[in-house]
Order: C-alpha cells, then sequence, then structure tokens
C-alpha cells in the first residue's frame, strides 16, 4: 500500500489471458467464488460484484474460527475487535483489494475503515467517482503509542477514534498489569485512579491528534492538573473492556478541559466532569504535578 496511486488490473485488457492470470495467482488461496467475480469485475466493471471480492479477500486473512463471524454478521463486524485482524493483516488484505478492484487507498484513509461495512462503502465510492465523505478517523495501538508520550506498561489506550471534538477509546484489562498485583491481594480491581488516568490520556491524545500547536511542539509536554465531578459507579476487574470517551469543554491556553466518562459493556462505571490539563513548556509546568 502507498498514497500513490496502484497500477490497476481494469488498466489492463479484459482479454489480456496474462492479466488474468495474474489476478488468479494473486487471489490463488481465496475461495473459487471469489476469484470468479473479481475476473467478471475486471471485465465489466460490475459494482455489485465488489462485496463478494472484498469479503473473499478478508476472509482469505482469517482464522478459521472467525469465518462465520464474518460471514453470518452484518456490516457492522469490525476488522480488529470481532475479527481479530492486526494491522499488519489489514494491510496485506487492502493490498490484495487495491490489486484485485484497480483502486489506490492512502494509508490514512485505511485508519478510517473499521468495518466490513465501511470498506465496501468506501470501495464502491472509490470505483463509483463519488466523494467519499469524511468519517470519524480511528486509530490502532501503533499509531497511538508513535504519538503518545504514555508508553507500555503506563498506556491505557489500545485503540482510539476522533470524531471533532469527541474521542473514543478502548482498553481490555488484561489482568497482568503490575499494580492489581497489589489492588487487591487476591481479588484484582482495576484502580479508579488509573480510569482516570485513562481518560486523561484519551484526552491528551485528542489533543495531539487535532491542535495544529500541537504539531508545533507546544504540546510537547502535557499535564493533568485536575479533576471535578468524578463518580465511580462500577467495579471493574481483568477482561472488562473499558469504553472511554471524551469531548471537549474549553481551551484557553495553557489549559484544556474536558469531559470524560466510561461504560464496560453499556453499564456506567465511572465519569468526570471535568478533566483538566495543561500544555506548556516542560520547565513551565514542573511545578503543576505529575506529567499526564
Amino acid at each position: 500500500m502507498s498514497n500513490e496511486a496502484t497500477s490497476t488490473n481494469q488498466n489492463q485488457s479484459p482479454s489480456d489471458p496474462s492479466a488474468d492470470e495474474l489476478l488468479k495467482e494473486t487471489l490463488k488461496r481465496c475461495s473459487p467464488e471469489t476469484i470468479t467475480a473479481a475476473l467478471a469485475f475486471r471485465q465489466s466493471g460490475d459494482i455489485s460484484l465488489v462485496p463478494t471480492v472484498v469479503l473473499g479477500i478478508v476472509e482469505r486473512f482469517l482464522e478459521p474460527e472467525v469465518v462465520d463471524t464474518l460471514k453470518s454478521g452484518d456490516d457492522s463486524v469490525r476488522f480488529m475487535e470481532d475479527l481479530g485482524m492486526d494491522s499488519l493483516t489489514m494491510f496485506e488484505a487492502i493490498m490484495m483489494v487495491e490489486e484485485s478492484l484497480g483502486v489506490s487507498i492512502k494509508n490514512e484513509e485505511l485508519w478510517d475503515l473499521r468495518t466490513v461495512g465501511d470498506l465496501k462503502t468506501f470501495i464502491a465510492a472509490k470505483l463509483s467517482g463519488v466523494e467519499v465523505v469524511a468519517q470519524a478517523k480511528s486509530f490502532p495501538i501503533e499509531q497511538i503509542a508513535a504519538v503518545m508520550p504514555q508508553q507500555e506498561p503506563f498506556l491505557f489506550l489500545q485503540s482510539a477514534e476522533i470524531d471533532g471534538a469527541k474521542a473514543k477509546g478502548a482498553y481490555t484489562i488484561s489482568g497482568k498489569e503490575g499494580f492489581l498485583k497489589g489492588h487487591f491481594k487476591g481479588d484484582p480491581v482495576f484502580p479508579a485512579s488509573i480510569m482516570l488516568e485513562a481518560l486523561g490520556q484519551l484526552g491528551v491524545f485528542h489533543f495531539l491528534t487535532t491542535d495544529d500547536s500541537a504539531s508545533e511542539g507546544a504540546g510537547s509536554s502535557i499535564y493533568f492538573t485536575g479533576a471535578d465531578g468524578v463518580r465511580c459507579s462500577r467495579v471493574c476487574r481483568p477482561g472488562d473492556t473499558l469504553e472511554l470517551s471524551v469531548e471537549l469543554k474549553r481551551r484557553r491556553d495553557p489549559l484544556v478541559v474536558y469531559s470524560g466518562k466510561i461504560t464496560v459493556a453499556g453499564e456506567k462505571a465511572a465519569s468526570a466532569e471535568e478533566i483538566s490539563l495543561i500544555v506548556a513548556p516542560a520547565e513551565g509546568a514542573s511545578a503543576s504535578g505529575a506529567k499526564e
């Protein structure tokens, strides 16, 4: 995958046997139905064949135990969460889609394609020449880790989505977090203070990915300065997935204020009316507290 247009099978002669053989070789581990649909699309350009090709290619990269999830699910099936695809596998699958259908997907566009429906709609729009409507931007752990000052084992974001002034994120409690050994002995409970930390980290990620000044170095030091209106409603334990959300309430340099909440399987776990961050050079913020 690249940011440049790929050479396309569509641009090759439909009657070129070598092109057909090349396409068959590309899709050799896909189902016969997928290969047939791809060949027919190359000859006819029939958009109705796209879902068959896309789903067939996705299936090619799945572990056997989740194939039924793809086949029995609808367009809301998520590549990473429901099908277990990691970023590298997504790249491989998208490259095969590009080669088979003659489309080009930019790397930054790939992060927005979270579900089967996202991919099918995006490809169909590309092939139809329809402007692709901007969606909320999604970020996998690799991109999050590249942006955030916090790193393992103190990074509590595994995925994130930015949509204007709002951000969503997720973190699944593995049970391997070191602090769980002492919180509490024989009864691991995810600390409420770490849940606030996770909300603060989501706010930091939102700021660093949406504020132009962050790219100019103004966001090189971000500190947690306070949280008001905090409520904890649910005990969270290993195996729970924290569904994080924050919304930008106001910004007045150098302060940035978010509201935030955490749910687990739709059940309210924690909330904060205000989470305040200060964005300042390290020497100017050093007296404000621990670095967020």
